[in-house]
């Protein structure tokens, strides 16, 4: 027969000293943000005693404000003026140039890192990582901040993330810039700026690139998760990676406790590319689902976009010109690689170059053949047969796909043209990107296809007008589009969507697109950098564990067929999250001296338990039974609670309800007894 703890006398016992003052704050969950973009998103969940960080993303738009670095003396750039104030009053030439009507920062770029004073980053218990485009800021906060905890993220997401830090310290570190521009930063000067140095926010915060030093010190700190993998955090809550589908590793998280649950999506794909597939069922029965990282290019098709990046390349190429990809050394380049693939032979391409320039380049298209497992259904197949699971291992062997660490060294003596070239940073501020942009800029032959949508191509090119290769746009994301999210939410029906604020209305640009916003019912929180949201958790129990023993001593009382009740005197012991009801001692016996001993510690004092009240006050028998006391003039007035009972003649009042009976009586103590004694024979005492 099943057994409910209807009441409980609790003995609250002292704390025990190791029970960490940080496992007893308030259970108020918190979504604090610290990011203001979407896609590269950095936000911390107070949730169940814990603090998670979710993501570290690090802004890394801020670079298009600066002047590109070259690999080798650009005259071009060298002879650029500087920037003087219409009025003369701010000469700021040494730190600011002039190209084509924009002005640029002379100085090292930098990066706009996570807000830091919004809530003492010393406090996070761990960050989860989704996936390596949004670990970026990790040294930032591991090193900087007074973090002693522990990052989980999947081992392709450690690795490939490594391979782009280690990337970007590289382009950083081999074209050092002496001087550092932080007069411009004066907000009295940055008011009198053109745009869109002007309006750039936050610019003290900005940062350098961080060393390899602090990257590896970083990296040390991450512990590998496999999807599915549970993780217990102190005992409160459950932590778990789900596939995303976005790119090799990449998780969407839950976050649960025993009566709570959290998902974390974060750039997320439903479409077949190489990745494993998205998990959406592991989704389901979320009291919070926090949702970024959905596609930044809504109107542009991905499979689109791959048919006009092989058309143009190869209209290029056929002309006589060059092709310039500006890419990331990991991710889209797969998938592009794939698709020249198959698309060479039929374009009659075999005997154009293509090169993957990159200080990680080996590694990182190795790195692509060896994470089978984490690869999508078809790919891991190949394994088997063997087979590479990506066909670029082909083009390798076939000498159709050259990759080289740098433009120096055995590139320089095996380069020939006309050729296409993959090479980072799409930003075009830094790395081998900018060579070629000075070195094919000129001629109307050569084409550049930007096929990362992390910057705005226009911004980009800026600092190299005027320009006269062609440009061509072919964005390629397969995130999630509004469509998509929308089905998805649907299916797995949260009880509360939070969201970066961009998500809940039209972009800018195309105001009159409701079908590009999220639009749902509740409507979704919104967020942006600096926000501080209450999340709304319908539930508010914990789970509470009771030793067998004291198990043995309850007495249950059937109150309806085949549910019991029973009361319960305990002591309740609360340890790392877990909370335990234990019998309450028994007081030590008196010594018989004649003088008391002073008890060290005395036992908790045990009040005798108040019976316990269970049913209802039927109306028609409760009226009944004031008239056989001499009650009659009873005035029966209907509530959204029940009933109020107006006795005339007594000028008392009682309130029939579902969870409780109040008697309001004035100066009368032997009728409020009565009528307290009557309300009682309806009950049933415990």
């Amino acid at each position: 027969m099943p057994c409910n703890l209807f009441g409980i006398n609790i003995v609250d016992k002292p704390p025990d000293p190791s029970y960490s003052d940080k496992y007893s704050k308030s259970q108020i969950s918190k979504l604090y943000c610290l990011s203001g973009h979407p896609t590269l998103p950095c936000n911390v969940l107070k949730f169940k005693s814990t603090t998670i960080m979710l993501d570290c993303g690090l802004d890394t738009t801020s670079v298009l404000n600066f002047l590109p670095l070259p690999l080798v003396h650009s005259s071009r750039l060298s002879k650029l003026p500087g920037w003087v104030s219409k009025d003369g009053t701010v000469n700021l030439e040494k730190e600011l140039k002039e190209c084509a009507g924009r002005v640029f920062v002379d100085s090292q770029p930098e990066f706009c890192l996570p807000e830091r004073e919004l809530l003492d980053l010393s406090t996070i218990d761990v960050i989860l990582i989704s996936n390596y485009h949004c670990m970026m800021a990790l040294p930032y906060i591991t090193e900087h901040t007074g973090f002693t905890g522990t990052v989980y993220a999947t081992e392709p997401t450690l690795q490939i993330g490594r391979l782009l830090m280690e990337e970007l310290v590289n382009f950083m570190e081999r074209v050092p810039k002496a001087q550092s521009a932080t007069c411009w930063k004066n907000k009295e000067i940055q008011r009198m700026l053109p745009g869109p140095l002007k309006d750039a926010v936050d610019v003290w915060t900005w940062k350098r690139s961080y060393s390899m030093q602090e990257v590896n010190s970083a990296l040390s700190k991450v512990q590998l998760v496999g999807y599915s993998q549970k993780v217990e955090l102190f005992g409160a809550v459950q932590i778990s990676p789900l596939s995303s589908g976005y790119s090799l590793g990449s998780s969407n998280w839950i976050i649960q406790s025993h009566h709570e649950k959290v998902s974390y999506v974060s750039g997320s794909s439903l479409l077949t590319t190489h990745p494993q597939p998205m998990d959406q069922s592991s989704l389901k029965n979320s009291d919070v689902l926090i949702l970024t990282g959905l596609t930044q290019m809504p109107t542009a098709n991905p499979d689109g976009m791959l048919g006009e990046f092989c058309s143009n390349l190869a209209m290029t190429i056929r002309a006589g010109g060059n092709v310039l990809v500006p890419c990331y050394s990991s991710g889209v380049i797969y998938d592009l690689l794939e698709c020249l693939y198959q698309f060479i032979e039929s374009a009659s391409l075999g005997t154009t170059p293509f090169y993957f320039i990159s200080p990680v380049a080996n590694s990182s298209l190795e790195f692509s053949q060896i994470f089978a497992e984490w690869l999508c259904h078809n790919k891991q197949t190949k394994v088997y047969l063997p087979e590479p699971p990506f066909p670029h291992a082909e083009l390798i062997q076939t000498n159709k796909l050259k990759h080289y660490p740098s433009i120096h060294g055995d590139f320089s003596s095996e380069f020939r043209q006309p050729c296409v070239v993959f090479t980072g940073h799409p930003s075009l501020r830094f790395g081998d990107v900018v060579h070629f942009m000075e070195l094919w800029g000129k001629s109307s032959l050569n084409t550049i296809i930007f096929t990362e949508p992390d910057f705005s191509y226009l911004d980009a090119l800026a600092p190299y007008q005027p320009l006269a290769m062609k440009c061509v746009y072919c964005p390629i994301d397969t995130r999630l589009n509004f469509h998509q999210v929308s089905k998805l939410l649907k299916e797995v029906q949260p009880l509360h969507v939070v969201c970066p604020e961009q998500y809940t209305q039209p972009p800018l640009t195309q105001a009159h697109r409701s079908d590009l916003m999220l639009e749902l019912q509740p409507p979704p929180m919104p967020y942006r950098r600096c926000s501080v949201l209450n999340l709304p958790f319908r539930r508010r129990y914990e789970r509470v564990y009771i030793l067998p023993e004291l198990a043995n001593s309850l007495v249950p009382s059937e109150i309806k067929p085949g549910i019991s009740v029973a009361t319960v005197s305990a002591v309740l012991h609360s340890k790392d999250n877990k909370h335990t009801l234990q019998s309450v001692p028994k007081p030590p016996p008196v010594p018989p001296s004649k003088k008391r001993k002073r008890v060290i510690e005395e036992p908790p004092v045990v009040l005798a338990p108040k019976p316990l009240l269970s049913g209802a006050v039927p109306l028609e028998a409760f009226l009944a039974t004031l008239q056989k006391h001499g009650i009659t003039e009873v005035k029966v007035e209907e509530t959204a609670d029940g009933h109020i009972l107006h006795l005339q003649a007594e000028d008392t009042l009682i309130q029939l309800e579902e969870d409780g009976t109040h008697i309001v009586c004035d100066n009368n103590e032997p009728l409020r007894t009565t009528l307290r004694d009557l309300v009682l024979r309806f009950l049933q005492k415990l």
